[in-house]
């Protein structure tokens, strides 16, 4: 915590990083946020010699992105093949979308299910697009039949089958976050 400045004496100098955190994000921010969605086991002491700061700017730094909602969580990455997960599906939901209370209670059934690793409420045919994990082709039936149709609300399923992955659980691009007239780039 930066100390109040007394009457007649100059504030004492603060070196660059440890500053009080304004409300943008800067070279050392977006920094952290590479090297954690690179590697989240980083030790502080490592993220700090990789972004250039001491270890105690640093920790503040991360625990403000952190309390700011820009880092989310921290997670292993698993190879669902090798957990026995072999069918990723992509379903299409159709709802019926009579009323607000009803779509919700479609979402909320739709976040109980482990199975459904992702939902997105799309544009264009249909209302939500599930990423749905199975062990194999029976599974997947049996799951499609005994719990998705009897979802809240479901209309109709349309499904997709991946046939293989080519990119997957890849960090998110931040070049755009340093360039100038940004909301989230700053000083």
């Amino acid at each position: 915590m930066l100390k109040k400045p007394t009457l007649g004496k100059a504030p004492p100098a603060v070196p660059e990083g440890a500053q009080a955190h304004g409300a943008l994000l800067d070279r050392y921010d977006i920094a952290i946020l590479r090297e954690l969605q690179a590697d989240a086991r980083l030790s502080n002491a490592e993220l700090a010699a990789r972004i250039g700061l001491s270890a105690a700017p640093t920790w503040r730094r991360v625990k403000w992105l952190e309390e700011q909602g820009y880092i989310t969580g921290y997670r292993a990455e698993l190879d669902r093949r090798r957990i026995g997960l072999g069918v990723l599906a992509f379903v299409r939901v159709d709802a019926e979308r009579n009323n607000a209370e009803a779509t919700r209670a479609l979402e909320e059934a739709i976040r109980a299910r482990p199975e459904v690793v992702a939902c997105h409420y799309i544009s264009g045919a249909g209302t939500f697009e599930l990423h749905v994990v199975a062990t194999d082709l029976d599974a997947f039936s049996r799951l499609s039949m005994e719990v998705l149709f009897k979802l809240p609300n479901v209309k109709d399923l349309h499904t997709s089958f991946s046939l293989g992955e080519v990119k997957a659980g890849a960090a998110l691009p931040l070049g755009h976050l340093g360039h100038p007239g940004h909301p989230g780039a700053g000083r």
